[in-house]
Parts: C-alpha cells; sequence; structure tokens
C-alpha cells in the first residue's frame, strides 16, 4: 500500500500534529500518580483552656422617672397665667401658674387689720390690769375688779393670737395662688389653660414634673435564677466581681447599646407570688434625656466572675433526640471518643459547659461527619471561628501533574515547528 504524502508545503504542520498528540498520550500513560495508601481522616480540633468569665444576666425591665410630682392647686379660683414652656426644665420653686389672688389678698388685708384691733386691745387690757394691780394694794378698789382686769387681759391676749393665726392662714393662701414646682425636673403637658377654673385638691392635676437624670429602670429576676446565684456565691463557683455596687448596662429597644453605666442600687425584699419574681431597681444616669419614662428596656447585670470557666464553640456540640448534649474529642492516642456534657448557658458563639470536658480536652469542630467513635484521627489544631484544615494534598499533586503535562506539551511545538 502506497503512502500518498501531502505537498512538501503542508508537511511540517502534520508533523507537528502527530508529535504534540504523541507526546500528550505518552505523558499521560506515564505521569499519572499512583493512588496513595488511606492514611488517618484528618480533623480541626480546639484545645480547651480555662478562662476568666464575667457571668451577666440579661433582663426585662422598664423605665420610671426617679421623682414624681403631681401639680394640683391647695387654693379655687381663676388661673391667671401659664408661666412656663411644656416640656422645659424647670427648676424647684419656679412658678408654674398664677391663681386670681385678689380675693386672698383682701382676706389678708383683713386679718392684718384684725391682728392690730387684738394688739390695741390687749395694750389697753394690759394698762388696765397693772393699775388694778397696784390699786388693790391700797384697797382703793376691791378684789373681784382686779382679778375681773387680769382676766380681760388674758382674754385679749387670746383674742390676738387667733387674729394672728387667721393672719398666717390668710398668708399661706395667698401664697397659694402662685403654684410653684416642689421639684426640679421636666416639666410635662398642662391639662388646664389661662381662665380655667381650678380647685382645692381637685383629682386632676394641673401638669406633672419629673426628675429624670438619673432614671430609676425597674428589672424583674426570677427567684429560682436569685437562688441558683447565691448558691454558687456561697460554694465559692462565683466570685462577686469587684467592690461596691453591681453594675448595669441597658440594651435598648432598637437593639443599641445605651453608652452610659448604671448601678444596682435596691434589691427586693418580697417575691411576687404571681410571677415568682422579684424587683431589682438601677439608677442609671440620662444627661440627654434619651431614657424617658415607660420605655422598654432589657438590662445585662454582672452577676458574678468565674476563674475556671469552660467555653465550647457551639458547632462542636451536637445534642440527641432527648436533648442531651454531647461532643466528639480526640483522646491522646488520637482515637476519637464521645463525651456527654453538661451545658449552663450561652456565651456569644460557644456553650460554657460545666461538666464532661476538662481544660487539656480537644474537641472536633471540623470534620466530624467523616469520623465516627474509636476512629483514629490526624487533629489539626483551629483558632475559634478559624478555616476548617486543608484536605490532604492528592488533590493538589493531580493537579500539579495536569500543569506539568501542559507545560510540556506547550514546549514541544516551537521545537516540532522548527524541525
Amino acid at each position: 500500500m502506497k503512502c500518498h504524502c501531502p505537498p512538501s508545503g503542508r508537511l511540517w504542520p502534520a508533523a507537528v500534529l502527530c508529535a504534540a498528540l504523541a507526546l500528550a498520550a505518552c505523558s499521560g500513560s506515564k505521569d499519572k500518580p499512583a493512588a496513595a495508601p488511606a492514611g488517618p481522616k484528618e480533623v480541626g480540633v480546639v484545645t480547651l483552656q480555662v478562662q476568666r468569665l464575667a457571668q451577666t444576666t440579661e433582663l426585662p425591665g422598664r423605665t420610671t422617672a426617679r421623682m414624681v410630682a403631681e401639680i394640683r392647686p391647695q387654693v379655687g379660683g381663676i388661673v391667671q397665667k401659664r408661666l412656663f414652656t411644656e416640656g422645659a426644665l424647670v427648676k424647684a420653686g419656679e412658678v408654674l401658674y398664677q391663681i386670681d389672688p385678689s380675693t386672698f389678698q383682701a382676706t389678708f388685708a383683713s386679718a392684718q387689720a384684725t391682728v392690730r384691733k387684738a394688739e390695741a386691745t390687749v395694750a389697753v387690757a394690759q394698762s388696765t390690769a397693772q393699775r388694778n394691780a397696784e390699786l388693790v394694794k391700797i384697797d382703793a378698789i376691791s378684789q373681784q375688779v382686779n382679778e375681773q382686769s387680769q382676766a380681760s387681759l388674758q382674754q385679749a391676749q387670746a383674742d390676738l393670737g387667733i387674729a394672728r393665726a387667721a393672719l398666717e392662714t390668710a398668708r399661706i393662701n395667698l401664697g397659694f395662688t402662685r403654684i410653684t414646682a416642689p421639684i426640679a425636673g421636666r416639666v410635662g403637658l398642662s391639662t388646664v389653660t389661662p381662665g380655667a377654673l381650678v380647685t382645692a385638691n381637685q383629682a386632676t392635676a394641673l401638669t406633672t414634673v419629673q426628675q429624670l437624670d438619673p432614671i430609676h429602670v425597674d428589672v424583674t429576676q426570677s427567684s429560682t435564677e436569685l437562688l441558683r446565684l447565691k448558691r454558687d456565691l456561697a460554694e465559692g463557683r462565683l466570685q462577686r466581681g469587684g467592690e461596691g455596687e453591681a453594675r448595669i448596662r441597658l440594651v435598648l429597644e432598637d437593639g443599641s447599646r445605651y453608652t452610659h453605666e448604671g448601678r444596682l442600687a435596691f434589691s427586693g425584699v418580697n417575691v411576687d407570688p404571681g410571677t415568682g419574681s422579684i424587683t431589682l431597681r438601677a439608677l442609671v444616669p440620662n444627661p440627654q434625656g434619651l431614657l424617658m419614662p415607660g420605655m422598654y428596656v432589657r438590662a445585662q447585670l454582672q452577676e458574678g466572675v468565674q476563674d475556671d470557666a469552660l467555653l465550647v464553640p457551639q458547632q462542636a456540640v451536637t445534642r440527641n433526640a432527648n436533648g442531651s448534649a454531647s461532643a466528639l474529642v480526640v483522646e491522646p492516642d488520637n482515637k476519637v471518643a464521645r463525651r456527654t456534657l453538661t451545658v449552663d448557658r450561652a456565651v456569644g458563639n460557644r456553650w460554657q459547659v460545666t461538666g464532661g470536658l476538662q481544660a487539656g480536652d480537644r474537641v472536633i469542630v471540623e470534620g466530624s461527619q467523616r469520623v465516627k467513635v474509636g476512629d483514629t484521627v490526624r487533629a489539626v489544631a483551629m483558632a475559634e471561628g478559624g478555616q476548617a484544615p486543608r484536605s490532604p494534598g492528592g488533590a493538589a499533586s493531580a493537579a500539579g501533574s495536569s500543569s506539568a503535562a501542559a507545560a510540556a506539551a506547550a514546549a514541544t511545538l516551537p521545537a516540532a515547528a522548527a524541525r
């Protein structure tokens, strides 16, 4: 059989193509890596260490004004003026309303006149009593006349006392026509306007004055939690978190943190029989007036400090159908074992574990689905929240072989073309 070769001008491209195909076939047959023997599976572990943990409790609460004064009139009359701006800060003793004082001024003037009349009567009775006391000594008047003059003096003095008391009452009532703020704080809305008729000690308050800096935050805590806290402190599992009063931080309704730190001022002494909880009261600075009475907040209260707390990443903990928590650990002989855990609370993205683990244990956080209890594994240390351990180098070696074959083929093409 004869071979029909192409013309000489087309011979070299065909030769180059044949050489490249032959090279790729040889490289695929010779460079194929041999299957590596199966070794221990690789898992990512975190080695547990004891930590100093400040235990905090988040409790729901409401803000309340530190002091509240409901402003009511103590005398009746027509409101002449309102002397404050609603929502403004007022000082103690600042005049809020002015009631028409004309009738009270007249009463005060009449009481002053009555006092002056009584003082004159006392002066005359005193002079008469002194003179008769001298005359009775020389038998110029009878003893009965002297006694009557002494009694008249005492009666005049009593009338003077009554008149002075009436004058003081009139002065007080006249002062009540100027309704003042009993405390410093922020004044609320006014329920009356000038021209309104008000009565003494009426049920409806004219306005309110509230002290909002600092402000009270009332939170509730279950009696069960309080008993647990006291027991942990008594047994030494918790220590007081520093000297002085307990500190408290607030989380507002929108989820933002309140910048100013408060302090626990009062702990209730009675348990509410309906809810089984007690009331805690905190005092929180409020210089900008951001906190208003009635706001819902979440209060983070530091209960104490635990010096030997164990925290386990949450991805390492699983639960069975009964709700029991467990974790896989790598034993010193690199075998996998399962530990049943006692979990106390969540701290961020970790669980605080009080039983089942100890410091130095290597807890599997990555690759637990690929292994089972009793398997021998290769543990790779990981930082909490770090990257997963890299897979064995088989895939990387195969990729490297393919790259080398491609590079060799590319280098051969110019040489074949030159020939």
